[in-house]
């Protein structure tokens, strides 16, 4: 019944910009901690940015900082991540994490990004 669903990914240039979406379904999206993911195939899972389930609060990996911008609109049961400037190390698949402690802890199915010339 739970579905996340990332939207979003595709090729770009290094420099480019892209936006991923991710919708939820099925759940009390005000309710959970939403957190992008990125993961490079054979490499551990990594965080690249989280924000709080009222977005009053946010993170991120160091490595993106200044470049990547999280943001949700709750009334859209949708979380956004913005990426400028993109390089091609950002290149990975990306996935969307609800999270309400321990209780429920849900994934997408993931959205490929490429950052190649």
């Amino acid at each position: 019944q739970v579905q996340l669903v990332e939207s979003g990914g595709g090729l770009v240039q290094p420099g480019g910009s892209l936006r991923l979406s991710c919708a939820g379904f099925g759940l009390t999206f005000s309710s959970y901690d939403m957190i992008w993911y990125r993961q490079v195939h054979g490499q551990e899972r990594e965080l690249v940015a989280g924000i709080t389930s009222a977005g009053n609060t946010t993170n991120y990996a160091d490595s993106v900082k200044g470049r990547f911008t999280i943001s949700r609109d709750n009334a859209k049961n949708t979380v956004y991540l913005q990426m400028n400037s993109l390089k091609p190390e950002d290149t990975a698949v990306y996935y969307c994490n609800a999270r309400w402690f321990k209780w429920h802890n849900y994934w997408g199915q993931g959205t490929q990004v490429i950052v190649s010339s």
